[in-house]
């Protein structure tokens, strides 16, 4: 296999261990002791045997590769301590940042130890990384028109809509503060889905993303005008961001803005 294919393998475990299978209780319990450290490893090593077999079995054969698994996961938790650390001595905040930082660590540690797998040289993985280079400018676009509609427009929003929470009422067991986050994180899968919606040039995705939320919320749209003008404004402001960003989209990746197939 590749290093790109270990990579894939790697990372899939890597992400069913942290996301998938560790629970909030493994989490609050890493700031008490090391016996959620060893359990996380554990169940690390097990997401990474169970991706290997459905993708190469013969992988687990080779002394190699399970003892560059074993040092790949021990710098997972070596990682994961030093966070913790961190944030419990209050030298770095528990917040969005620290997050990305954190998992972009975890990355560079799965690309490391996929090379070191294959024995793919470094100079090696340049020359591949070369290759994307004449398609740097629609890579940085891409990323750049996802990073301002997902997250500077969820702020543009916030700020355009933040005069209707003021009178918001309590909808159920939910504060006007607690409305206001979640919002914010619907706002982003929201911006996120209609703009690769509008990549794949497939309007009934919008739909679909503007269905589920209204049904989300259709119980509380009833129950409170002010609230129902909040979430309308609030739907229209982030479905304008990302149409607007998409047609960006398009028009950089194909040269032409239509949503036909």
């Amino acid at each position: 296999m590749n290093a790109i294919e270990i990579f894939l393998i790697l990372c899939l475990g890597h992400l069913a261990s942290d996301f998938l299978l560790q629970t909030d209780a493994m989490v609050k319990a890493k700031k008490h002791g090391v016996t959620a450290y060893w359990k996380h490893g554990l169940i690390h090593y097990v997401a990474i045997v169970v991706v290997t077999v459905f993708a190469d079995p013969a992988l687990l054969a080779r002394i190699r590769f399970q003892a560059i698994c074993v040092a790949l996961i021990g710098t997972h938790l070596l990682i994961d301590f030093c966070k913790e650390h961190l944030t419990a001595a209050a030298r770095i905040r528990d917040n969005a940042i620290t997050f990305l930082a954190d998992q972009a660590a975890h990355i560079v540690t799965i690309v490391a130890a996929a090379l070191l797998v294959t024995g793919t040289s470094p100079e090696a993985a340049v020359v591949w990384l070369g290759a994307l280079v004449p398609h740097r400018d629609r890579i940085l676009a891409v990323l750049v028109i996802y990073f301002a509609v997902v997250f500077a427009g969820g702020y543009a929003i916030r700020f355009l809509t933040r005069p209707l929470t003021r009178h918001l009422p309590q909808i159920g067991d939910e504060s006007t503060l607690s409305l206001r986050n979640a919002g914010m994180y619907i706002g982003w899968l929201e911006r996120s889905l209609v703009l690769t919606a509008m990549i794949l040039r497939s309007p009934a995705t919008v739909g679909l993303v503007l269905a589920a939320k209204s049904i989300a919320r259709f119980p509380e749209l009833g129950k409170s005008e002010r609230f129902a003008e909040y979430f309308l404004i609030g739907t229209l402001l982030s479905l304008l961001a990302a149409i607007f960003g998409g047609i960006v989209l398009l028009k950089v990746l194909t040269g032409r803005v239509t949503l036909g197939q």
